[in-house]
């Protein structure tokens, strides 16, 4: 009787146990999605430096390694990999700008503005290892977080130019080089500086472009210059294809936009080597469209007016 008595002591107590922990592995999971702030307390800073221009952090969680320019927040991650899937992009943005390649999918010369991790220049070069490309970031503490966080490595062909992105660009205009491919991915801590906004910018870019060259830029789908973004790039460029997501990315081309039929048929030769990356072609398809989504009287960026303290807006 006595040893009876123990056994049923020793199955409540685990019973107990087994039921508490449930609650408790519940409470943490409402925890996170009701409070996701103290989530991210709980990241692991491995890096933190002040650079000229903004602070620099490299988080980590688990297997998932990030670069932010506000400490531990998610909401302002500039770049995100896994060190087991070096090659997969982590971001959906990312591969809405891999995408861009369906417009060309063999640029001799790229030109990428915005470093961040180096996620997107490594990209490039894992799926097109002779071509040229010129990275242009302005801070250096980024490319040294660059290169010893997140694997970005250069070579030959793949070069880190260290200054202003339209400063390079302006530099190109009066140069022989032309790019094929032009992708825009400059961010501050908030959003793209006010000067890489504007229709003189993307006037500048258009100007360095080979006759059938393509820009991808990246922005926010939820900005408050959404609209004027959108007129800005028409002016310039005529219809693009605009995809959105959390992001909004444009794919944009000098001279006539290549037709959905042709892009398409470029998928279907750039599906092996996109797709290991996490670039779905349907996906992406999905979600583009050449419609306007602004009033056709939306004001349009220039150097004059590109006010992006008062109108972007993120809901913070």
């Amino acid at each position: 009787m006595i040893e009876h008595l123990k056994l049923s002591a020793k199955t409540a107590t685990k019973f107990l146990a087994s039921h508490l922990t449930a609650a408790l592995s519940a409470a943490t999971l409402l925890a996170a999605a009701l409070f996701p702030h103290l989530a991210a307390a709980e990241l692991k800073t491995i890096h933190s430096e002040k650079s000229l221009y903004r602070n620099i952090f490299v988080t980590e969680d688990g297997d998932l390694r990030c670069m932010t320019f506000r400490r531990a927040n998610a909401g302002t991650r500039q770049t995100c990999f896994r060190p087991s899937e070096p090659t997969f992009l982590h971001f959906p943005y990312a591969r809405m700008m891999m995408g861009s390649l369906y417009l060309n999918p063999n640029p001799e010369r790229i030109l990428i503005i915005g470093l961040g991790g180096g996620t997107l220049p490594n990209a490039m070069r894992g799926v097109l290892p002779n071509a040229t490309i010129d990275v242009v970031e302005i801070d250096a503490a980024v490319v040294r977080a660059a290169r010893a966080y997140f694997g970005f490595t250069e070579d030959a062909k793949l070069k880190v130019h260290e200054q202003d992105g339209r400063v390079f660009v302006k530099r190109a205009i009066g140069g022989a080089a032309r790019y094929d491919l032009i992708m825009l991915d400059a961010f501050e801590d908030d959003y793209i500086p006010e000067h890489l906004l504007t229709r003189e910018f993307l006037q500048e870019v258009k100007s360095i472009l080979t006759p059938r060259g393509v820009v991808a830029g990246n922005s926010f789908s939820s900005s408050g210059l959404y609209p004027s973004e959108s007129a800005t790039y028409a002016d310039t460029f005529g219809t693009f294809y605009n995809l959105k997501d959390a992001n909004r990315v444009i794919w944009a081309q000098n001279g006539e936009l290549q037709p959905k039929s042709t892009l398409e048929a470029n998928a279907k030769v750039l599906a092996d080597v996109l797709e290991k990356r996490g670039v779905q072609p349907g996906n992406l398809f999905a979600m583009m469209s050449t419609t306007p989504d602004w009033q056709p009287n939306t004001r349009i960026l220039t150097d004059q007016f590109s006010p992006s303290n008062l109108l972007n807006s993120r809901g913070k």
